[in-house]
């Protein structure tokens, strides 16, 4: 024991982790269109390959709610042979980027963004998951999910299997959310595998008529990706999603390391190492035709409550998962389908930051609008091109707080009217710039003092000196322009 000080602690956190894993590994893969055993496999690399690997020591990887909409868009468009390329691709890219020493940037991305796009993904989530809970094919996109909700829910009402499957679905949030209330000790067990474990007895003792989940057993669900499916590289659609895959699972899985580290006093993330981890981990998967992994807060942060010390409580939970994958698969056939997506719909809603948006609108109008937009571009068109809108407005946003100017005229009444320049002169601003130089009278004598701008650009230099020969009228002084910089 000494050589392992720490070991009764990760085992036990490991099996917290292990129980809060089991149904989101479970979850994620079924709402992703994929077999439910593709999820175990992700989850079981997650804890055993990145797990052993440097970076964040508590942090635990596995499938995420976060990439459900990405996957299933990829599956649907793509087919599931492709899948494995996708993730192949974005683990080898992650690697390449963990080698350059890139992890540190993603901690530049705007928090608006990322907060933007996980509400987004809540969202979808939400809305397709409904429809999963009332066993009905959901639309294709987020708005036609979220349009088509009014006549789901007139269907779901004229339909005995319908009700009761979103009694399941309906149930099982409702045991999750209620478990927070119970005593510590009942709380031992995570909520998600309470309420599966209840859902999964009600369907069996009143023979309810709701879909279960289906097995096909762990070695057939893994399909390496074939060489055909690499010729699918050739196509820019998927190589725009292979970037999508990377840009969220990279930031994802590094915000999520900066959350767990404000939760222990251990060491801290390497950010790098933690990016490679990553990349390794989902080269795996993508090898194993898996889904796409990302570092998880929801397990994380379990695994640090259950008083883990270090990385050996995610590597169990691992090894757990494979145990229970490899000796117990028949177990996922009892599972209802509409207790997962419960599952997937009290993950959706806890996606979306609710409390931070009110606190962003009254302190930060402008993050709260990328935000917002951010959230409503992923629903309305898809994840990838709704993340670089958040992006774009967030660039936008950082230049045109960058570009600030201030003009301060002092006409004393006799003498030349002196006007002072400071700040940052951009072409950004440079309308205003001009507006207010034009409306200075053109018959008085104008000194302009450029000294205390930090940066002046090229357009503006220009345009400045273009104004300043045409400004004054023919009998006044010309304009006196006045400059220290360079």
């Amino acid at each position: 024991m000494t050589r392992f000080p720490h070991l009764r602690q990760d085992f036990a956190a490991s099996l917290v982790v292990f129980l809060v894993a089991l149904p989101l590994c479970v979850g994620v893969a079924v709402a992703s269109g994929v077999p439910a055993e593709l999820g175990l496999v992700t989850g079981i690399v997650g804890g055993i390959v990145t797990g052993l690997m440097r970076g964040s020591s508590l942090q635990v990887s596995g499938p995420a709610a976060g990439l459900t909409v990405l996957v299933f868009e990829a599956v649907t468009e793509f087919g599931l042979a492709a899948l494995g390329v996708i993730v192949l691709a974005t683990g080898l890219l992650q690697l390449t980027m963990g080698a350059l020493k890139l992890g540190r940037w993603f901690r530049a991305i705007s928090v608006s963004v990322v907060e933007g796009m996980l509400a987004g993904i809540g969202l979808v989530i939400i809305a397709g998951q409904l429809y999963a809970a009332a066993g009905l094919k959901a639309p294709a996109s987020g708005l036609d999910k979220i349009a088509g909700l009014p006549g789901a829910a007139a269907d779901a009402l004229g339909s005995t299997g319908a009700l009761a499957s979103l009694a399941i679905g309906a149930g099982t949030i409702a045991v999750m959310v209620l478990w927070k209330r119970l005593p510590k000790k009942a709380q031992t067990v995570p909520g998600a595998l309470a309420a599966v474990a209840l859902a999964t007895l009600a369907s069996l003792a009143f023979s309810l008529p709701v879909a279960t989940v289906e097995v096909k057993g762990l070695l057939d669900s893994i399909q390496p990706p074939g060489l055909d499916a690499f010729g699918e590289l050739a196509n820019l659609n998927i190589l725009g999603t292979i970037l999508a895959f990377t840009l969220i699972a990279s930031a994802e899985s590094l915000f999520s390391a900066a959350a767990v580290d404000r939760l222990h006093d251990g060491p801290r993330t390497e950010y790098d190492k933690e990016l490679m981890a990553q990349g390794a981990g989902n080269t795996v998967c993508g090898a194993l035709g898996a889904l796409p992994m990302t570092a998880v807060i929801v397990r994380s942060s379990a695994n640090v409550q259950a008083g883990a010390k270090t990385k050996a409580s995610r590597v169990l939970h691992g090894v757990w998962l494979l145990l229970f994958a490899a000796l117990l698969p028949s177990a996922l056939a009892l599972i209802p389908i509409p207790a997962l997506a419960g599952i997937l719909v009290h993950a959706g809603w806890k996606l979306i930051p609710f409390r931070g948006i009110v606190g962003l609108w009254r302190a930060h109008r402008g993050e709260a609008l990328i935000l917002v937009v951010t959230a409503v571009g992923i629903v309305a068109v898809n994840m990838f091109e709704g993340v670089l809108i958040g992006l774009a407005l967030s660039v936008i946003k950082t230049a045109w707080e960058a570009s600030h100017i201030k003009l301060e005229v002092i006409d004393k009444g006799a003498g030349p009217i002196q006007a002072y320049l400071s700040g940052n002169a951009t072409f950004l601003r440079l309308p205003k710039i001009l507006d207010s130089l034009e409306a200075l009278p053109q018959d008085r004598p104008i000194e302009v003092d450029l000294s205390g701008l930090h940066h002046l650009d090229h357009a503006c230099r220009t345009a400045l000196e273009n104004w300043a020969e045409r400004h004054s009228a023919p009998d006044t002084e010309p304009v006196r322009v006045t400059s220290d910089t360079a």
